[in-house]
């Protein structure tokens, strides 16, 4: 089975999931790159072809110069839309395109969901030739958020109180991305969850989600994942009839939301598996071979009627962001163990000696710890204690 994995930079998700999971089931690997180079760094036994994964056209004419596919996947935020024409344009099991460009685009996102009158949200979407100026003729609920319309990984997401600081982030990030569209909504307060769910081209299954831990405003830097095997059912309920408007049922999606007064509102929807090590934790917690179910459903096949994951497990994940801009010169090293029964794997992010300029943004972790257990008490005092023994110095 020949298997054209599209991907940008490379991952600890694609790294230490779906390529193990390939070989696991077979799979003969061809990744399809505009950064050949990482690539084949990391995966030097690995087929690695550059292409220009941006344009569906140069995607279907790589694929088509090569031998035939049997699965076209990507778990990239940016080429999911791409993966799932490719995989259409040859008879392939996939995502539909038109849901995958839906909830990319978080303008159109939120108009889908208004007009099936399951949630507004006050929203704006500043086109890229559009002067931020013109925001100041609207009537903007402050606090909003500010964010690319197409962003990923909270970068450059930031919530602002008032119409100058709204003029000046615009134009800081339009500095930063020049010709970007961005969109500017209404701020939801509330505790931020996710919903993780896997689906065939029948039906869609929860896996369970997460509770996050964000830092201080005025950005939103995920710095902990707890695992939560079940939100309350009415909650899931209205997470899983927002999914339903918006087309998402086939392959893995990640989707983030937050819970006022009992009311589900989402953020945004990453038609993709939850990354930064998540979801190699949510595989630990589950004790399922999950990467392997996910190539599955792009195989054609369909979901048991029980995947046979475990629901009584205590999983979190927690992520340390730099302390400040500089060099990192003291961090620890990787270290598996197991403390009072709890599984703990940390990670370094960053080696040490190199120079980084906060971002505010998940770019700035330079470790990740994923610690799993049977009690939820045991996995925190092993994780903090953890923590709190480990040193992460940056000279300026």
């Amino acid at each position: 089975m020949l298997l054209y994995l599209l991907a940008l930079n490379p991952t600890d998700s694609v790294s230490e999931g779906f390529l193990p999971a390939a070989a696991t089931l077979g799979m003969e690997v061809t990744i399809l790159t505009d950064q050949p180079d990482p690539h084949r760094t990391r995966h030097p036994d690995i087929t690695v072809v550059r292409c220009d994964l941006r344009s569906s056209d140069a995607v279907v004419a790589t694929i088509a110069a090569l031998p035939a596919p049997d699965v076209i996947f990507t778990n990239s935020d940016h080429l999911q839309a791409q993966a799932a024409l490719a995989a259409a344009y040859f008879g392939l099991p996939g995502k539909d395109w038109r849901t995958a460009w839906r909830v990319k685009n978080k303008a159109e996102m939120r108009r889908r969901l208004t007009a099936c009158g399951l949630d507004v949200v006050w929203h704006a979407e500043l086109l890229q030739d559009r002067n931020p100026d013109a925001l100041t003729a609207l009537d903007v609920p402050f606090p909003c958020v500010v964010k690319p319309r197409e962003g990923v990984a909270s970068e450059d997401v930031v919530q602002v109180g008032r119409m100058t600081d709204l003029l000046r982030c615009c134009k800081e990030i339009r500095h930063r991305r020049p010709n970007t569209a961005l969109v500017v909504e209404e701020y939801l307060d509330g505790d931020l969850c996710t919903l993780e769910t896997l689906g065939d081209a029948q039906r869609r299954q929860v896996l369970g989600g997460f509770l996050t831990r964000l830092s201080a405003a005025p950005h939103f830097i995920e710095l902990r994942h707890t695992f939560t095997a079940a939100h309350p059912q009415p909650v899931t309920d209205q997470v899983m009839a927002q999914l339903d408007a918006l087309g998402i049922g086939f392959g893995s999606c990640h989707t983030e939301f937050v819970v006022t007064n009992g009311r589900a509102r989402l953020i945004e929807v990453n038609y993709r598996s939850i990354g930064d090590q998540c979801d190699l934790l949510l595989q630990d917690a589950l004790e399922i071979p999950l990467f392997e179910r996910i190539l599955r459903t792009h195989l054609g096949e369909p979901l048991p009627d029980d995947l046979g994951f475990r629901t009584d497990r205590a999983a979190r994940i927690d992520h340390v962001c730099a302390p400040a801009s500089g060099t990192l010169i003291s961090a620890p090293a990787a270290a598996d163990l197991v403390v009072d029964g709890v599984a703990l794997s940390y990670r370094p992010l960053r080696e040490i000696g190199t120079p980084h300029e906060l971002a505010h943004t998940n770019r700035d972790y330079v470790g990740v710890l994923r610690a799993v257990g049977n009690c939820s008490a045991a996995v925190d005092q092993a994780a903090e204690q953890f923590l709190a023994g480990q040193r992460w110095e940056v000279a300026s």
